[in-house]
């Protein structure tokens, strides 16, 4: 059955507050950490470990407590009902950090908003992923649905990395400082990122529900996720992939800021008469063509299947990780070319993987009996921020190591030295190609095909006749 393009539409623009804020978070939370509030590398990165220890903890029982939702409104509904608007609100507290002295003072506050905005955004995600598999049960509609969601989420990512930048610059300009500036892009993206799930439910029906159903006990509920072997497969694709993607996302602010723009807060490049920041260009080129190849991704899905596609974009972006070394100071134009060959890998990065989930989700119904969006949802997010939190984790740690100089306060020129600056070309190049290879390892031994999904949904319907 074919879902109305209406839906499509609505349920997609929910990925918009969701990206965009976690967008923001991949790509300036690590350097605002360090160059804006101050806090030594090293000593950051212990607020990102925290961060992994608390999502263990918050993402599986958020998804186990969305399955045993029951109410009028679904099991779902309710969250997005409840958390959308307090989810955006989250968000400002993220770059509010305090002017303090005291090192350890400003770690505990961060650490704290760290984890607040990310239990909230658990309390979204989660429930609002697991209605992929509840609106829809056909394989192709699955990766349209996926689409449509992607589509939104790359626009709502291209708008960040190119408004971001300009909205601290434009304070900067005006007399404020950058910690305004991140107060003032942090409120603009969460009062829009927060409506579009707060639409979704209040108009969004799920249509496959397991009212009636009893869930089993939480610890059986894991242990029957991690005896479902598709899953296990389809995880590890899924902590690789976004590993490589946050790895692009923390570490190329540094390496655009020091490497190629040389130290200069302000550094330009101009595009069709307009003046854009390095980081504006570089991710608004990259996000640009990752939208335009969204339909690309989804013709080579349909023309074959996920995974033989999947292979394909990641094998392009391994060529274009080991290209980026290459880049040298001041090479802008270079520079845009390169980001727009990641795009093109970069994309079915985006689209491919959360399109292979609610196929396991039907493998596990067909073994078990029970329908469990939810746990695996919720451990689908936990992966996704779980990589976040450890690249946070594993750069400031290694830009720790190499000698990395926190900046003055409102300094507008700052070097580094030859060391820092190598571990930050190895971090957006070579480190890259380690973490994709693991991709493609698992992508290629994947046993969940198209022929054997269209064999579980024929058994499945079989199971429900009777």
């Amino acid at each position: 059955m074919r879902l109305p393009f209406w839906l499509k539409i609505l349920y997609g623009s929910g990925d918009w507050g969701i990206a965009g804020i976690g967008m923001m978070r991949s790509i300036f939370y690590a350097i605002y950490l360090t160059d804006v509030v101050g806090i030594e590398p090293r000593l950051a990165s212990l607020g990102a470990l925290v961060g992994i220890v608390w999502d263990a903890v918050n993402d599986p029982l958020i998804g186990t407590l969305s399955d045993r939702m029951r109410s009028r409104f679904g099991r779902r509904r309710p969250f997005l009902l409840w958390f959308a608007f307090p989810f955006g609100l989250s968000f400002v507290m993220l770059w509010s950090a305090p002017n303090w002295e005291s090192q350890v003072g400003l770690l505990v506050y961060v650490t704290l908003a760290f984890m607040i905005s990310d239990t909230l955004t658990t309390l979204v995600a989660v429930p609002y992923l697991s209605l992929t598999p509840e609106l829809t049960r056909d394989y192709d509609e699955r990766t349209s649905l996926s689409s449509f969601r992607t589509v939104f989420q790359l626009l709502s990512a291209l708008t960040v990395v190119v408004a971001a930048p300009m909205i601290v610059d434009a304070v900067i300009l005006n007399g404020g400082s950058q910690q305004q500036g991140f107060i003032a892009a942090g409120a603009i993206f969460g009062a829009i990122g927060s409506l579009p799930l707060f639409l979704i439910g209040l108009f969004i029906r799920e249509r496959y529900d397991s009212a009636g159903q009893e869930s089993p006990p939480f610890r059986e509920t894991l242990r029957m996720a991690w005896q479902n072997v598709p899953f296990r497969y389809a995880a590890g694709i899924y902590m690789f992939n976004w590993s490589a993607v946050d790895m692009v996302a923390i570490t190329f602010p540094f390496f655009l800021l020091y490497w190629v723009g040389g130290g200069n807060l302000l550094a330009k490049i101009n595009i069709l008469g307009v003046d854009f920041a390095l980081e504006s260009a570089f991710f608004g080129v990259l996000m640009l063509v990752c939208i335009l190849f969204v339909p690309f991704w989804l013709w080579a899905a349909r023309r074959s299947n996920k995974i033989r596609a999947y292979i394909l974009g990641m094998s392009a972006w391994i060529i274009v990780e080991m290209a980026i070394f290459t880049i040298q100071p001041g090479e802008v134009e270079y520079l845009l070319f390169i980001a727009a060959l990641a795009g093109i890998g970069v994309s079915a990065a985006y689209v491919l993987p959360d399109s292979i989930l609610p196929d396991v989700i039907e493998w596990d119904e067909l073994r078990t009996g029970y329908r469990q969006e939810g746990i695996y949802y919720g451990i689908r997010t936990l992966i996704r921020k779980l990589t976040g939190a450890m690249v946070i984790f594993v750069t400031l740690q290694i830009l720790g190591w190499s000698g990395y100089q926190v900046p003055p306060a409102d300094v507008i020129q700052f070097t580094q030295s030859d060391s820092t600056l190598l571990a930050i070309r190895l971090l957006v190049s070579f480190i890259g190609v380690v973490i994709l290879s693991g991709t493609l390892i698992l992508a290629w031994f994947y046993p969940l095909t198209r022929e054997k999904y269209d064999r579980i949904r024929r058994l499945l319907k079989k199971r429900r006749e009777a």
